[in-house]
């Protein structure tokens, strides 16, 4: 029988390499639905000290609503440290009001342009539904908890559930517990390096919505770190080799947010 393994967001876990909060990219989604069928295909960029990263996120269900400028910031509900997406790892909220509000039971994908490290993944409005990622991860922060300020449709806990897949390897969940509230809104990060992250949505619940931001590209954290998770090879995420990362970045040096009877705002 299935054990789950869940860690309550009361808990949040914290990454031990870190002693300050860092500053994070987040990505600049642009443009409309690329997908001219039934799915959804949307595109952004991340800038970062040195790089221009592309993003792609894929859904072959297609999703609530696509806000790639203007329309009303979800990401509101405090600032600074009070903020639902800031904490002692991240100092700076999604900038803009860029979102993907999601909509459909399923899966969807992520995919980078070139490795990017320590991805957070900035969340609003989980009620009612869950995802469940290919790659493991930590909660960061949590509106309403740790003295955050409440996000924007309100306050609530979530938890991280580590699900054995009958296959082999695992389903790493993000689920609403109802502790505090209904309306989780918070951030979550990934510790290593990656080029895809895929994950699926739980239910059919309208809406729900997220933006991606990374630390920095994989040859920038782990030039300057060169043992920082996803960097000393002991994960596999499809990026280059740790002597390849460190030959690179070598080269580059020297080259100089009441409950859905929400309005979608598009």
């Amino acid at each position: 029988m299935k054990k789950l393994s869940a860690i309550l967001a009361f808990g949040l876990l914290a990454g031990a390499m870190d002693a300050n909060a860092a500053p994070y990219f987040w990505t600049d989604w642009s443009g409309s639905d690329l997908d001219t069928g039934a799915g959804f295909q949307g595109q952004g960029t991340i800038t970062t000290g040195t790089a221009t990263i592309n993003v792609t996120y894929t859904n072959a269900r297609g999703v609530g609503f696509y806000q790639s400028s203007g329309g009303t910031d979800y990401y509101t509900g405090g600032a600074g440290s009070t903020s639902p997406y800031t904490s002692t790892q991240v100092d700076n909220r999604p900038t803009g009001t860029d979102i993907i509000a999601l909509q459909f039971a399923g899966s969807q994908t992520l995919q980078f342009s070139e490795a990017i490290a320590n991805p957070v993944f900035a969340f609003v409005s989980l009620n009612g539904n869950g995802y469940a990622f290919d790659q493991d991860f930590e909660i960061l922060s949590l509106g309403g908890v740790d003295g955050n300020a409440c996000g924007y449709w309100g306050c609530g806990g979530a938890s991280r559930v580590v699900v054995p897949l009958s296959g082999g390897g695992f389903e790493y969940q993000l689920n609403s517990n109802n502790v505090g509230g209904s309306e989780p809104h918070g951030v979550i990060r990934f510790l290593g390096t990656f080029s895809t992250l895929t994950w699926r949505s739980s239910t059919n619940e309208f809406w729900n919505g997220f933006t991606v931001g990374v630390q920095g590209t994989a040859v920038e954290v782990c030039t300057e770190n060169p043992t920082a998770p996803g960097c000393d090879g002991n994960n596999n995420n499809n990026v280059p080799e740790p002597a390849t990362l460190g030959l690179l970045g070598l080269g580059l040096a020297g080259v100089g947010f009441a409950r859905k009877r929400k309005a979608a705002s598009v």
